[in-house]
């Protein structure tokens, strides 16, 4: 009963690939259109697109195969929506108080806040390759961050951008508790949420659109960089957890400013390399991580997309069903031994 860690390793790369190419493309749009606003737009082509998307898959679909999220899941979607606006709101104060390089370095907290909160508050197991794996993504990402460590200082500027990480650590464990509902339904959420969230911020800060064609350009980039990333981003949560996304996710910058090198023209550094070789290496062991013992499954019920290949399905249908499928089912006592990753069939105490 292998856990399908390939896919979801897979789909954690895909979504550090589109959304890393948001960076330098951003970069080029902002020249005409003003920070909030842009945000705002990116977003909300998130949420437009992939609710196109879910209509034709609605209109063709035969059968459910994903659960809807319900009211049990509210609380972890209003704390979603507040802190994807919240974050950026810190971010900004931050840059106005400290150096561009000095709030580089400290975005890159990160992935060390959603690992930790992964682990104290949300139980989610984490190995000693995993933690090897994320020292080395943290200071691979780090030295691709700051061009001067000299210019590092530590202020008042600095705390709230270890807020907007901190915000940004939570959202992720939210959002990963939402893995297994549709992740359209949680990208349309998220996409529309957060996106009129920013936009009320543009409208106080009295921001002034740009051009249509940017602003066209912008929604599109949305769809691409944010929708699509964020799907198959909560997709692989589903199976790795938050803080073994998050490990994978950190490809992103890399991502970027390759793009950057092709669109903007900048010149590749040495400490881009030396960066690349230990991003390599954290991977490495970020992949290689195995966790397995023996462990018990409570009796639970709950609604998911499953099959009942997978060694932990093991109910019966009125009528015979293959391939995946997404109701209302119970577990009973199981204890067993596997190699698995902390979905949410493996939350248990270690």
């Amino acid at each position: 009963m292998k856990p399908k860690t390939q896919p979801a390793i897979f789909s954690a790369i895909l979504a550090a690939v589109l959304f890393g190419v948001s960076s330098p493309v951003s970069k080029m749009l902002l020249t005409e259109i003003p920070p909030a606003l842009m945000a705002a737009l990116l977003y909300l082509g998130a949420g437009i697109g992939i609710s196109f998307i879910s209509l034709l898959r609605q209109v063709r679909a035969r059968e459910q195969r994903e659960a809807k999220i319900t009211r049990k899941e509210i609380p972890f979607v209003l704390a979603m929506i507040v802190l994807d606006i919240a974050a950026p709101v810190f971010l900004m104060v931050g840059l106005t108080l400290t150096t561009a390089a000095n709030a580089s370095l400290l975005n890159n907290f990160e992935i060390v806040a959603t690992s930790l909160i992964a682990l104290f508050l949300f139980k989610e197991s984490i190995g000693r390759r995993l933690w090897i794996a994320i020292a080395l993504i943290t200071l691979s990402s780090m030295i691709l961050s700051v061009k001067d460590l000299h210019s590092f200082s530590f202020s008042l500027g600095s705390v709230f951008v270890l807020l907007a990480c901190i915000c940004w650590g939570f959202e992720n464990n939210c959002t990963r508790m939402l893995s297994l509902k549709n992740p359209m339904q949680v990208v349309i959420i998220k996409g529309f949420g957060s996106g009129l969230g920013s936009l009320l911020i543009a409208l106080w800060l009295k921001e002034q659109p740009g051009p249509m064609g940017y602003i066209l350009t912008a929604l599109l980039l949305g769809f691409f960089a944010y929708g699509l990333s964020i799907f198959f981003y909560v997709s692989a949560q589903r199976e790795l957890g938050a803080a073994r996304t998050s490990a994978y996710y950190a490809i992103a910058p890399f991502v970027g400013v390759g793009f950057s090198f092709l669109l903007l023209r900048e010149t590749p550094t040495a400490s881009f390399g030396l960066a690349l070789l230990i991003m390599i290496a954290g991977a490495y062991f970020a992949s290689t991580e195995k966790h397995e013992h023996i462990h018990a499954h409570p009796f639970i019920s709950h609604e998911h997309r499953h099959s009942h290949a997978d060694g932990h399905h093991h109910h019966v249908h009125d009528e015979p069903v293959t391939g995946e499928h997404s109701h209302l089912h119970t577990h009973e006592e199981l204890v067993h031994v596997h190699s698995h990753t902390p979905d949410i069939h493996h939350v248990h105490a270690h």
